[in-house]
């Protein structure tokens, strides 16, 4: 799910702003995911998430992009990559509760 989302996002700014905005949002995003690799839990708990009692995924913010994973061991699993200025409290709720 998170490589299609990344993938409308390139897309989107592609089509909007042209390929060399696409391709600068797209490394921004992935150089800022591959920081994740030491401590990922420094980022914050999913506040829409956390509010109904889920505290399993955190969040990494690309402004205006959020990153959304989990942590299992010493495995970070990118769940989602969306924007950040949508309403974004049923969908992640549709897609932590019910993959």
């Amino acid at each position: 799910m998170a490589i299609s989302d990344l993938d409308d996002i390139v897309s989107y700014i592609a089509a909007q702003g042209g390929p060399e905005a696409a391709e600068r949002i797209y490394t921004r995003i992935m150089e800022r995911i591959g920081t994740l690799s030491v401590h990922p839990a420094r980022c914050r708990l999913v506040p829409e998430l956390k509010d109904i009692g889920v505290d399993a995924y955190r969040e990494l913010i690309v402004a205006p992009h959020r990153v959304f994973f989990r942590i299992s061991g010493n495995v970070v699993g990118i769940v989602g990559v969306l924007d950040g200025r949508r309403d974004l409290a049923e969908l992640l709720i549709r897609r932590t509760l019910f993959p």
